[in-house]
């Protein structure tokens, strides 16, 4: 984090814009430095930090906690739903971070019988992945599929994969539509093992159902995002 004392812009502005820069990156996560090291970082007066901190709070960047200090409040990642189908590589992108894919599993599953009903048959394909945010995980997604289209997608390496891009350009399938249903819960063990939480933290889920131009089911998607790092920003006009 640098400054410059040359520059016309006050000197509070250019560390409060720094400040914003490292929040909104995810270098920060919980506690920010405090007046003193702030002061060291940059060589300016604690007055000066003080003035560009407090433009943070009135922000909501950031709050200050008496006795403990100041503690970043904004969720780094945000998705703007605004109507358009996007891909969680695109939200991250839109973040100014760069998005991660690992396959955790692939295969054919019937354990479900929820999800098994939303496709033909009593089978369906699964593709799990950790998602990533510049290398921190912040997702969990299980992917379900016809067998067919599963097993086509399996063909491919699965890590960093857009699995969109592999549906409409690739096997021929164009995403068309979507639905998203959005839930909390408690994850599972196993789930808040990956994510890196405690198992008594809340997380978002975001359900999707995505269908071709025809109305055909074509994806059936549950993803576990940390609550700490993910939120929506919902956009609406009254018609």
């Amino acid at each position: 984090m640098e400054i410059n004392t040359n520059s016309q812009m006050p000197l509070h502005v250019q560390i409060k814009d720094c400040l914003n820069d490292e929040i909104r990156q995810g270098n920060f996560e919980g506690k920010i430095p405090s007046e003193r090291e702030l002061m060291d970082i940059f060589s300016v007066s604690r007055t000066t930090v003080r003035e560009a901190v407090s433009a943070l709070v009135r922000e909501g960047l950031v709050e200050k906690r008496h006795g403990k200090g100041t503690f970043v409040t904004l969720r780094p990642i945000q998705e703007q739903w605004l109507g358009n189908i996007s891909t969680f590589s695109e939200t991250i992108k839109r973040a100014g971070m760069k998005p991660g894919a690992k396959l955790l599993s692939k295969g054919i599953k019937s354990s479900s019988q929820f999800i098994s009903n939303k496709f033909i048959g009593d089978e369906f394909y699964v593709i799990e992945r950790s998602r990533s945010a510049n290398e921190k995980i912040i997702a969990i997604e299980r992917k379900c599929y016809e067998v067919e289209i599963g097993l086509k997608l399996a063909s491919y390496d699965l890590n960093d994969a857009n699995i969109y891009k592999l549906l409409e350009f690739n096997i021929g399938i164009i995403p068309w539509t979507a639905e998203e249903i959005i839930t909390s819960n408690k994850p599972s063990k196993e789930d808040a093992a990956l994510l890196g939480i405690p198992k008594t933290s809340s997380v978002l889920i975001i359900e999707r159902t995505t269908r071709d131009p025809k109305g055909v089911l074509i994806e059936f998607a549950s993803t576990i995002f940390r609550a700490d790092k993910y939120s929506l920003n919902i956009r609406m006009s009254r018609d």
